[in-house]
Parts: structure tokens; C-alpha cells; sequence
């Protein structure tokens, strides 16, 4: 019996797939499990229709990725740090404090999805990536400038 998988099946087939499998496996686990449907015409029509929504999907997704990353790309972080000697910041700046500063400039971005490739721990500027969605990479700069702030608080 031809099959539509309407989800993964570990070592059967993966959801979308169109499978020949035995009646009874088809019958008895697939179907009454809700893992697969049995390919008719009809079937197949409602298979495509879903793949088509799901392109269109995708595609807007990509595109309102892309307006963020392009609109992120344009931001100026400004990271004000005490710095002692060599321009040696105390710490490093975490990807929290990333976040928290694109929170208050509207962006909600999780905290998997910043990568840091060298420690942010000296002034200067320093790129880091953002995943926006998939293969949506927004690349930022992030400056640091030493605070001239001399009194204690």
C-alpha cells in the first residue's frame, strides 16, 4: 500500500515522503497512529497544497528576516566600560548584556542565537553574529569606548 507520511517515522520515512509499505504495517500502526495517510488522489492534492503554503511561509519568513538583519546592521552599539591599562576592560561583555541593550532598541533576540567568535574584553570595536532566522546572519559591531566617569557612585 502507497503511503503519504504526515510525519517523521524513525527508519520508515520522513514527513511529506510517499512510501510503498506492507497493508498491515500501513493499517494497523501508520494510519491508526496518525503517522501517515493513504496516498489517493485526493490525498496528494491536499500534500501539494500544504507544501505550497508552507514555500510561502518560508519565503516570508526570509524576507522579514532579511528587513531585520538589514535594519540591525545599521545600529551602532555603544558599550561605555572602565578600562585600566592597555585598554584592558575589566570582565568581558556578555551576550546578556548584548541582549539587554537590543531589547531597549526593540529587538528580541535569543540569547542561542548571538555568537561571539573572540571575547569582547578590550576597547575598540567587535564584530559579532546574530541569527536572525536560518541563514539569516545579521553581522554587528559593537563599540567600546572607555567611560570618563572619575567619581565613584
Amino acid at each position: 500500500m502507497k503511503v503519504i507520511f504526515i510525519r517523521d517515522v524513525k527508519g520508515q520515512g520522513k514527513k511529506d515522503e510517499i512510501k510503498e509499505v506492507s497493508d498491515g504495517y500501513a493499517n494497523n500502526y501508520l494510519i491508526k497512529n496518525k503517522y501517515a495517510v493513504k496516498y489517493t488522489k485526493t490525498s496528494l492534492d491536499v500534500l501539494e497544497h500544504q507544501k505550497t503554503i508552507s514555500k510561502i511561509e518560508e519565503e516570508n519568513k526570509i524576507t522579514e528576516a532579511t528587513k531585520i538583519k538589514e535594519k540591525l546592521e545599521k545600529e551602532r552599539i555603544i558599550i561605555k566600560v572602565k578600562a585600566g591599562k592597555n585598554d584592558k576592560i575589566f570582565g568581558t561583555i556578555s551576550t546578556k548584556q548584548i541582549i539587554d541593550i537590543l531589547k531597549e532598541k526593540k529587538y528580541n533576540v535569543d540569547k542561542k542565537n548571538i555568537n561571539i567568535a573572540t571575547p569582547i574584553n578590550c576597547l575598540g570595536n567587535h564584530k559579532i553574529d546574530i541569527i536572525i532566522y536560518k541563514k539569516v546572519i545579521a553581522s554587528l559591531t559593537i563599540t567600546l569606548i572607555k567611560d570618563s566617569d572619575k567619581h565613584d557612585r
